[in-house]
């Protein structure tokens, strides 16, 4: 009886003392302050600005709008579908061609092919850049006098083949160099999911005679749902918030629209305006999409 007794009373949670509710108030509470005043705060008042006419100068300048700035960007404003249809030539890129090739890269580094280390390393380096540190370093080597003009035969500015004027390649251009980080961050992530896949499965298929892809596909691929879940939304996310990079190239929408551009370009540019709020939401809309995907992924695999 007694033996019981402390075995319930040590299983007894401990009270909170000053200190550990002050402790947790510190690291609950402020960072979930900074949140809200930070992120939701200014999300909800864009929202609502999206609604009205305003110059961004006098509060007592704002008037009620209603729909008009939805209605003038989806019946008035060609380059929002010109932004839309970049921005889905992007994630259809990164869904096809970049994210596979990440995957693709991550397993061959995992089998520990020849010159694995080299590979692994070649593609790590872009991750620690940013994008406009890319855009800065691909500016530089595809424009006039740029390195690739000088290999090409083109060294002087008269005679530079424009790259990213060319309208026939420059989406190419573009999804390439955004692709030359996206690889390595893809492989990052699913080189890490892979070194928590039990080695025994593998060794179980192939003594059971499934080929390398048979294997990957029946076994490694299901084995990697939570990560693949991840992957999917990164990649949604990362074609959806693209700005950096065709900012650092063009500078203006006008070049090779997207929608973090017109975001930009209708708040803080020329045209200062609440179309800018609009499109903001417009890109808030489509960002939740696959982040709700992947919460009820999350807590549907937690109940």
């Amino acid at each position: 009886m007694t033996l019981t007794a402390a075995k319930s009373k040590s299983r007894r949670r401990r009270a909170f003392t000053k200190g550990d509710r002050l402790t947790l108030s510190l690291f609950v509470g402020v960072p979930a302050f900074l949140h809200i005043v930070w992120v939701w705060i200014p999300a909800l008042l864009t929202v609502a600005l999206s609604f009205t006419y305003w110059n961004g100068v006098q509060l007592s300048n704002i008037r009620w709008a209603g729909l008009a700035n939805y209605d003038t960007i989806f019946t008035a404003s060609p380059q929002f579908w010109s932004a839309l249809r970049n921005n889905t030539y992007w994630l259809l890129w990164f869904s096809l061609i970049a994210t596979p090739l990440g995957v693709l890269l991550a397993y061959q580094v995992d089998r520990r092919i020849r010159g694995h280390k080299i590979y692994e390393s070649i593609y790590y380096i872009p991750v620690v850049l940013s994008m406009a540190v890319i855009g800065v370093i691909w500016r530089f080597m595809l424009g006039p006098t740029g390195l690739v003009q000088v290999l090409l035969g083109y060294p002087g500015i008269e005679d530079a083949i424009p790259i990213f004027g060319n309208y026939d390649i420059n989406t190419y251009v573009i999804l390439s160099i955004a692709s030359w980080r996206h690889i390595g961050y893809i492989m990052l992530l699913y080189l890490a999911g892979l070194k928590s896949v039990d080695p025994s499965l593998r060794e179980a298929a192939a003594i059971d005679g499934a080929t390398e892809w048979q294997s990957f596909r029946k076994v490694v691929l299901p084995a990697m749902k939570p990560v693949n879940v991840i992957i999917i939304v990164i990649t949604v996310i990362e074609s959806l918030r693209a700005f950096d990079l065709v900012y650092i190239l063009y500078g203006t929408s006008t070049g090779w629209p997207i929608l973090g551009m017109l975001v930009f370009q209708n708040i803080y540019g020329q045209s200062a305006s609440m179309l800018g709020a609009a499109y903001a939401v417009i890109l808030l809309l489509l960002s939740i999409t696959p982040i709700v995907f992947y919460l009820r992924t999350v807590f549907r695999d937690d109940v």
